[in-house]
């Protein structure tokens, strides 16, 4: 799949013991963020990966609150990734496999807008990027239905109490990660080997 290509998505330069890095940020929603901190988590190039909320009212929202169903945040994950080693079109590819982008506000037995499928753009260039691959992926017939993934955007983002931060990394064997979060990252891994980190 071919997708719009920039030198410049997002970039910030941050100093690591003296040495510039050029990185790139983006943050999808698909589903519980535990599933999608796993599976980027485990990329080369992902520098960081942090799970919060996105797309809703109020400020500052508890997981609890976002639970109800009642704010219309997004559980989401935002990554920052060095685009040398990984683009935006593969964090794409990887995104638009790891979760069904056809169920509106639904991933398997998690269902509220809370988990609707979404990618929040942090520059004009990625909304560009992030609709032409939705036409491409609903021409190709990759689906039986139609992609429903919400492109908008990045509003305000929150971070997500810090419980919540690799939780699958600490959790492997919790009820939900062993049942849902460990087969995901298992079918990932076995269709991106050339992406994983070493």
């Amino acid at each position: 799949m071919t997708y719009p290509t920039s030198d410049c998505i997002h970039n910030r330069d941050l100093e690591d013991n003296g040495n510039s890095m050029s990185t790139e940020s983006t943050t999808f929603g698909g589903g519980c963020f535990w599933c999608l901190e796993a599976v980027f988590q485990q990329l080369a190039g992902i520098q960081a990966v942090i799970s919060g909320y996105t797309g809703g009212d109020p400020a500052n929202p508890t997981y609890e609150q976002v639970c109800s169903g009642t704010t219309n945040h997004a559980e989401v994950c935002q990554l920052e990734y060095d685009p040398s080693t990984v683009s935006f079109q593969q964090l794409l590819e990887v995104f638009f496999r790891v979760h069904d982008p056809t169920t509106l506000n639904r991933q398997g037995n998690d269902v509220g807008t809370q988990y609707r499928s979404a990618i929040f753009c942090h520059d004009e260039l990625q909304q560009t990027v992030a609709t032409q691959a939705i036409e491409l992926l609903d021409n190709s017939s990759s689906w039986d239905s139609p992609i429903v993934t919400q492109v908008a955007p990045l509003g305000v983002f929150y971070p997500a109490e810090e419980y919540h931060q690799d939780y699958f990394r600490r959790n492997p064997f919790q009820g939900y990660c062993a049942a849902v979060v460990a087969p995901k990252v298992d079918k990932f891994r076995a269709a991106f080997a050339e992406l994983l980190a070493g």
